[in-house]
């Protein structure tokens, strides 16, 4: 079964620019039989989903995930049981300490978005040495291949897979339509929902699947090159002003869960 596993919608993320049924439109013209939503700390693309999946068959999945933006460690693929819905998921700025807890306590499974990429995206060029590989042993899987990343840090990305023996995801991270089904996933049996994928995941571990694609060769860093460097910064300012300002909703959500936050 074929998947494209990170794909965000015009919808669900602020930069998206592919609405969702023309997602899915290309994704199935280029033989894929599902896709996982993957919006920057939104369900939004997956609520626009549910509006119209009554005229669409079982013939293509549509699995509900989201990308969240962690203070401390960059880009988390999230994916819990259908169902299950956390306000908290929605409100960025999490460390990622408490979004593993979180996400396990309640039946989902997580792991890093490009983990060898930009600095502030990425685990690896995020956290300090020393708390890396810990927190990364917690993880469920990898994503291994990004079709918007380069071919070092996907080459890194798998090492760092088969270091901990977690299981690799691959995408396109598609914001616009000549992305779309750049990178996907192959996995050996059938996934209907997303409690299928969980389960697969913690039955077969690393075995679970196979991902690779093309490379993206369009996407803004490689466009405006050395300049690139400046919205790296930016982005650690928006994420930081981003987590400032949904402090005390975070707070009031964490309550529920019995975590302590200072």
């Amino acid at each position: 079964m074929k998947l494209d596993m990170h794909c965000h919608t015009k919808e669900g993320s602020i930069d998206g620019k592919v609405p969702i049924e023309e997602f899915i439109a290309i994704l199935k013209e280029r033989g894929f039989d599902g896709m996982l939503i993957s919006d920057h700390d939104s369900y939004n693309g997956y609520r626009e989903w549910k509006k119209v999946r009554d005229t669409y068959d079982d013939s293509f999945v549509v699995l509900k995930g989201v990308e969240y933006d962690t203070i401390d460690a960059g880009h988390i693929l999230v994916i819990m049981p259908e169902g299950v819905k956390l306000k908290i998921l929605e409100l960025r700025g999490l460390p990622v300490r408490f979004l593993i807890e979180i996400v396990h306590k309640y039946g989902g499974i997580l792991g890093p978005a490009h983990p060898c990429g930009e600095k502030y995206l990425s685990i690896i060029n995020t956290r300090k040495y020393r708390n890396q590989l810990a927190v990364i042993d917690k993880f469920d899987f990898l994503e291994g291949f990004n079709a918007c990343e380069s071919r070092e840090s996907n080459a890194r990305a798998m090492e760092l897979a088969k270091q901990f023996g977690k299981p690799v995801f691959g995408g396109s991270d598609a914001h616009k339509a000549d992305c779309v089904g750049l990178g996907f996933t192959e996995f050996p049996d059938a996934i209907t929902c997303e409690s299928d994928l969980i389960g697969l995941v913690r039955e077969k571990g690393c075995q679970v699947s196979v991902c690779g694609g093309e490379y993206y060769d369009r996407t803004t860093k490689n466009r405006i090159g050395k300049i690139n460097c400046v919205l790296v910064q930016s982005f650690w300012l928006y994420n930081h002003l981003g987590s400032i300002w949904r402090r005390r909703k975070r707070k009031i959500e964490l309550r529920k869960f019995y975590i302590r936050v200072k």
